[in-house]
């Protein structure tokens, strides 16, 4: 019976694998260390981090699916209280606070991310993806939330929240798809 509705959903899986759960849980123990090595900029709350190198790393490895669900537990265990977001903090203050957008921005932008890589190992689709859809988009949840929280116009938006980030972010793109291209062929391999 179990089987026969295994095959009405049309044979999707219910369950990971025990490689798919090591898979996400180093990649959220990447995220959670990563994050620590961070420095605030003087004029904005948004915090120059390596948590960016480990989400995009954790897109180009995983497939969407779980993407989605690493980056979200991630961003759950910062929520309750663990202090694993940059800075070395957590809460829910952290998620509705000027910030916020990026966090609840992740899961869906690194999905996507993870989707639009193929199913082929190449460094310029890695990085073409990376730095062309994955850094605007986590841009968008930081502006908005910046916004709304801080009540600060579009222009005062963009200077807080992606202005300077940006040479920086596509630089964290670059790294995190030349480290994306050598552990999927380390796991191609296996």
């Amino acid at each position: 019976m179990q089987r026969d509705l295994a095959m009405e959903i049309g044979n999707e899986r219910e369950h990971f694998t025990v490689r798919e759960m090591m898979k996400m849980a180093l990649c959220v123990a990447f995220c959670c260390v990563s994050a620590f090595i961070s420095f605030p900029l003087p004029f904005t709350p948004g915090l120059v981090t390596a948590l960016t190198v480990a989400l995009t790393v954790t897109a180009l490895v995983l497939p969407p699916r779980l993407v989605f669900i690493t980056v979200a537990s991630y961003v759950f265990l910062g929520a309750i209280g663990l202090p694993i977001y940059p800075g070395g903090v957590g809460g829910l203050g952290r998620i509705l606070g000027p910030t916020g957008g990026f966090y609840l921005g992740w899961p869906i932008v690194c999905m996507m991310v993870s989707w639009l890589k193929g199913s082929r190992i190449s460094f310029r689709r890695y990085a073409l993806v990376s730095v062309l859809a994955g850094v605007p988009l986590t841009y968008v949840g930081g502006l908005i939330s910046m916004m709304l929280v801080l009540q600060v116009d579009l222009w005062q938006g963009l200077t807080m929240a992606v202005f300077p980030f940006i040479p920086g972010d596509i630089m964290k793109a670059l790294l995190a798809a030349f480290i994306a291209v050598r552990v999927n062929k380390m796991l191609e391999k296996r």
